[in-house]
């Protein structure tokens, strides 16, 4: 349980209004979710400490370095090859397709990807830091920052996981 202080750290920094209790999230579409410990509680620790450290960073259309800027998928790809070494597909469909395995939404675990969208296709991603919380690029305009799984839109529009780490 080496990634119990990071998330409590993140939730420290993060917190806006009163935290749920400890275990079971409320995410998309009602569903509770009991965070599981990570595979490798090292990477992933790596992974939600880089990931972190880019929250305020200007989202870019295209962009894939914090000098630049970040979209969502080149903050995930950015992330997991600088704190893991491991090398993700460029764009959100290809992250989407990616053989790795699928948690479900009630089991996610700190550094997995949550994969959003609509109708089928898959137009956002993000990594998942626990306790229902998730670090993205959502916009142009915007930065990079924490959100909510069982925010009106983001529950709306969950399309899935995929966890890298295993």
């Amino acid at each position: 349980m080496a990634w119990l202080p990071l998330l409590f750290a993140v939730l420290l920094l993060s917190a806006c209004g009163s935290a749920p209790k400890r275990g079971a999230t409320p995410a998309a579409g009602g569903v509770q979710v009991v965070d599981v410990a990570p595979a490798d509680p090292i990477r992933a620790n790596d992974v939600l400490m880089r990931a972190l450290g880019l929250v305020g960073t200007p989202y870019r259309y295209g962009g894939n370095t914090p000098s630049g800027g970040f979209d969502c998928s080149g903050l995930v790809g950015y992330v997991f090859l600088d704190a893991a070494r491991v090398y993700l597909p460029r764009t959100t469909g290809e992250i989407a397709r990616y053989k790795a395995s699928v948690p479900p939404r009630d089991r996610l675990a700190p550094g997995d990807l949550v994969l959003f969208g609509d109708k089928g296709a898959v137009f956002h991603v993000g990594i998942y830091v626990g306790e229902g919380r998730f670090v993205h690029a959502p916009s142009t305009g915007g930065t990079v920052r924490l959100d909510r799984l069982d925010g009106p839109y983001w529950s709306r529009h969950y399309a899935g996981a995929r966890r890298i780490l295993d």
